[in-house]
């Protein structure tokens, strides 16, 4: 089995729906470091140009935001990296797709990012030299990318059934294959046993690391809330349910956090805590949230996580909304914008 590389502890922006502000994603350079967390991977489902338009450029505001985004993380000491998911590009690879997606990669390496994501989740499976074709292209890439370490999402990154159902039936052997074809220096991410994994154990881990042939890094879809359930509900109880052990397991732990950012921050705890890194103080988490914020979370935090959106109904929603609106700061905002809907359903969103 290949060697274990670092365990990395931190987050993946991979959510379908509202894509954070570029304010938010500067303010997690803070709040890792706080966190005693050191990864954040770039990659919302949202951004075209690392799905359906990969082969555009940004445009020079966006790319300039990347470039400033890499450069503060690079400055603190944290590894930033981007998830490129050129979509279903495997279907058909030829001359003309590998040179765009070399110029992509190269592209990329401006950055001088030391994680790099190479991600087909949510793409049409069902190809029997499924593994192979990917391969073929995660080869390119490690050949072409200036990043430390580089991970891949395979199509189908569980053993939750719901996958086959939306993709197509999984070829025979293909987490074998993928294991056993890919470069060796390639990470790859995995959600548990199933797409919204509500306990991960050591076990779990290493049934797929040995089907893998190497051992993989956890894609942990908590606090995440981008589906057509799990945006009714807003979800600040600490990562839970993850046995101690894991963190031996893997080669990184990252948390796809929802679309509130800010608020995520309480669920991220628990990230901390299984990792055993800082333990941020009730007075950070003031500065961090706004000490009226963050005090009401606590009062709201059951109904909002039990009852959600539905639940409370429309009056009661619109009447803790005003409350929230009335706080200052950018995460009473945020709970306040998802008390009023405005957090809405992408339909793309397969994770319920």
């Amino acid at each position: 089995m290949t060697a274990k590389s670092e365990c990395l502890a931190g987050i993946i922006e991979g959510f379908y729906g509202r894509p954070w502000s570029w304010e938010t994603r500067l303010a997690y350079v803070g709040i890792l470091k706080e966190l005693g967390l050191n990864s954040y991977v770039y990659c919302p489902k949202s951004d075209p140009f690392l799905r359906k338009q990969w082969q555009q450029k940004w445009p020079p505001q966006q790319w300039r935001h990347l470039q400033g985004l890499s450069g503060e993380y690079r400055k603190q000491g944290l590894n930033f990296g981007v998830g490129l998911s050129p979509f279903a590009l495997y279907q058909n690879y030829d001359r003309h797709q590998r040179e765009q997606l070399k110029r992509k990669i190269f592209s990329l390496n401006d950055l001088q990012a030391p994680l790099f994501a190479l991600l087909f989740d949510d793409m049409p499976g069902a190809l029997d030299d499924l593994a192979s074709r990917q391969a073929e292209i995660v080869a390119d890439v490690v050949e072409w990318t200036s990043a430390n370490r580089i991970f891949v999402c395979p199509t189908y990154y569980s053993f939750d059934p719901i996958l086959e159902q939306y993709f197509g039936r999984r070829p025979p052997d293909y987490w074998l294959q993928l294991g056993r074809d890919l470069p060796a220096s390639a990470e790859i991410l995995w959600t548990g046993n199933q797409v919204c994994s509500g306990s991960v154990t050591v076990e779990d881990v290493r049934a797929i690391s040995d089907l893998l042939g190497r051992p993989v890094a956890l894609w942990d879809n908590y606090p995440v809330n981008d589906g057509a359930v799990r945006s009714n509900f807003l979800y600040t109880s600490k990562l839970s349910s993850r046995e101690v052990g894991l963190p031996r397991e893997l080669t990184a732990h990252l948390c796809n956090p929802m679309n509130q950012g800010l608020v995520s921050l309480l669920a991220l705890l628990g990230l901390t805590d299984l990792h055993k890194r800082a333990e941020p103080t009730t007075a950070y988490l003031y500065r961090a949230l706004g000490k009226d914020v963050y005090n009401q979370l606590q009062r709201d935090s059951q109904d909002f996580e039990n009852l959600g959106l539905s639940g409370m109904g429309q009056q009661r929603c619109s009447s803790l909304a005003e409350d929230y609106a009335g706080m200052p700061g950018p995460a009473a905002a945020e709970v306040a914008g998802w008390l009023r809907g405005e957090y809405t359903f992408d339909p793309a969103c397969l994770t319920d």
